[in-house]
């Protein structure tokens, strides 16, 4: 896995330390769920604001790609402490697929282009993992997020 991450000039950046009463990822059996994960570039939101108002798609779906490697790097970390001494990029490669995207966007009410911008999660996954990295996804607008993100995004995968 670190040498595609490298090829795609990607770096699994730290899992976020939770914001409450949560963890970033948890199992069950084969699954790893991920809390929803922030856009956050070196623990700060370069962009905040509504798709539609503040911030147009473009930004709002490279947002979302930065929230999906935030979710890799949760699950990356979970699947470490299963193994003391595991690197968390390392660790992804016990992941087999990628099950399942949620993407939020807070969204201008005349927005309805959810879809393509949770489409930068649905791509990233899909050029790290490949065919594994198809996934059944939802795409939902909502008024607002945590601390005024514009994406959030969850994942489910199956995992070694």
């Amino acid at each position: 896995m670190a040498a595609r991450l490298a090829e795609l000039g990607l770096i699994l950046p730290s899992a976020a330390a939770p914001l409450a009463a949560y963890v970033p990822a948890t199992r069950s059996g084969a699954h790893v769920w991920t809390s929803g994960q922030l856009p956050f570039v070196d623990g700060v939101m370069p962009t905040t604001g509504k798709v539609g108002a503040e911030v147009d798609a473009q930004q709002a779906t490279a947002l979302a790609r930065t929230a999906a490697l935030n979710a890799l790097a949760a699950v990356g970390a979970l699947l470490a402490s299963e193994h003391p001494g595991t690197d968390p990029v390392r660790a992804l490669d016990r992941v087999r697929r990628v099950v399942k995207v949620v993407g939020f966007v807070a969204s201008d009410p005349a927005f309805t282009g959810q879809p393509a911008v949770v489409n930068g999660a649905s791509l990233l996954l899909h050029e790290v993992f490949g065919e594994a990295g198809v996934h059944a996804r939802s795409a939902v607008g909502v008024a607002v997020l945590p601390l005024d993100a514009t994406v959030e995004v969850e994942l489910v995968v199956e995992a070694d």
